[in-house]
């Protein structure tokens, strides 16, 4: 007689689903946010301008031509060019953006505090210096916030992961690897896997997203009462035992700061990262790059032994940088697929995300730049360029003559 009620409930849910609309575990959602900007270029940021002219956008065009006049004596100062100043033309050819921080646009005037991107080989050129940078392994960011006690990392898109997203990390040394959280990145990248110390379950994880390691930089957000401040405790992890570099806390006096308190609260982090990096702290987990171990010859003759171990060398790995088209999430996603299936291919990850554009994506390949454009080439790939660095794009699909029915092919 006990069993009767959950007999009943499960023969009202099994007669109700045919009506019931059943929906997958990552189904709907605005969860993904791309990175916006994933390039090594220089950066200087809050140069305030104010600047006049005969409309506003005259005085808006001089306010930016002052900022990087600005950036440029900052950024040469700072690398120790000594600080001079460059024509007007040579630093348009330089500057590779602007970045609105805050603006205040009048008829005839034109506040504003601004960034000022500048591209690193040309800039390096221009004052001598080099443009080497050293990075770490790469890592994959798994952003948790933890809010009104729920943990969150990809299942919904959190103020944090966009605060991540905003973040240019061209000038640190940390070689981040940040998931944009969508497709399977839900499932794979959750609150739950931060949890899980098991390190063969996390090398089949990071091997999807090209990385050696991993960082959960944490948030705990409190709000003190509705409307009033909000205090944020923040945590630099990392590696699969979730273990704690440095921890912080930061603080905003209402809910419209909050942005600009995880903007500041990434900046420290990344601080963190580098200095736990510099001091030998922040290393790739043995455990998720194990040595294989090597069985010691056996003692017959020495040239036959010298002879074997060089049949069975593995080829050495090349990296090759491959320009790709982007229309939408699902090209990258594809691309990457259709770049770890080619045989020889041991790691593909995008490097330089530009929805609507052309992005960067490095491939490890065992064998040569030439074998690996004919294993392109042969699954239908244009190929252009040459070398490690090449431009890709799917060779049109032309019907016969006979199946056109007419209909004029496009160019």
């Amino acid at each position: 007689m006990r069993r009767r009620p959950s007999v009943l409930l499960a023969a009202v849910a099994l007669a109700t689903l045919g009506t019931a609309t059943v929906v997958a575990q990552i189904e709907g959602g605005d969860r993904g946010v791309a990175a916006v900007d994933s390039s090594n270029d220089f950066e200087v940021s809050g140069v305030r301008v104010d600047t006049n002219g005969g409309d506003a956008e005259a005085a808006r065009l001089a306010g930016w031509r002052e900022a990087q006049r600005k950036a440029f004596v900052q950024l040469s100062q700072r690398l120790g060019a000594g600080g001079g100043l460059v024509p007007d033309g040579t630093l348009d050819s330089i500057v590779s953006a602007i970045v609105v921080e805050d603006e205040q646009i009048g008829p005839q005037r034109y506040v504003a505090k601004l960034g000022v991107l500048f591209d690193r080989a040309r800039t390096s050129a221009l004052l001598g210096v080099s443009s080497y940078v050293s990075r770490s392994p790469p890592f994959v960011v798994l952003p948790v916030q933890w809010s009104t006690g729920v943990g969150t990392v990809f299942e919904q898109r959190t103020l944090w992961q966009e605060a991540w997203a905003r973040y240019r990390t061209g000038g640190s040394t940390i070689d981040y690897i940040r998931p944009a959280g969508n497709g399977p990145d839900p499932l794979l990248l959750n609150v739950g896997q931060t949890q899980r110390p098991d390190r063969a379950w996390w090398r089949a994880i990071i091997d999807q997203y090209g990385g050696n390691d991993v960082l959960m930089p944490t948030v705990r957000l409190y709000r003190q009462w509705p409307g009033g401040p909000v205090i944020g405790v923040f945590e630099a992890r990392y590696g699969p035992d979730n273990r704690v570099l440095r921890r912080f806390t930061l603080r905003v006096g209402n809910a419209r700061g909050v942005p600009a308190l995880l903007d500041e609260a990434v900046r420290r982090m990344d601080a963190a990262y580098q200095e736990g990096l510099s001091g030998g702290y922040l290393t790739a987990d043995p455990g998720l790059n194990p040595i294989m171990p090597v069985s010691a010859p056996t003692p017959t003759d020495e040239v036959g032994a010298i002879l074997d171990d060089l049949g069975t060398l593995p080829a050495a790995a090349t990296a090759i940088t491959v320009q790709f088209d982007t229309a939408d999430a699902g090209a990258v996603t594809g691309t990457e697929a259709a770049m770890r299936g080619v045989p020889g291919v041991s790691a593909a990850a995008t490097t330089s995300l530009a929805l609507g554009g052309v992005s960067l994506m490095s491939v490890s390949y065992a064998g040569t730049p030439d074998a690996f454009r004919a294993a392109l080439e042969a699954r239908g790939w244009q190929v252009f360029g040459g070398g490690t660095t090449i431009r890709i794009r799917r060779a049109p699909q032309l019907l016969p003559p006979d199946l056109r029915g007419g209909a004029t092919p496009s160019g």
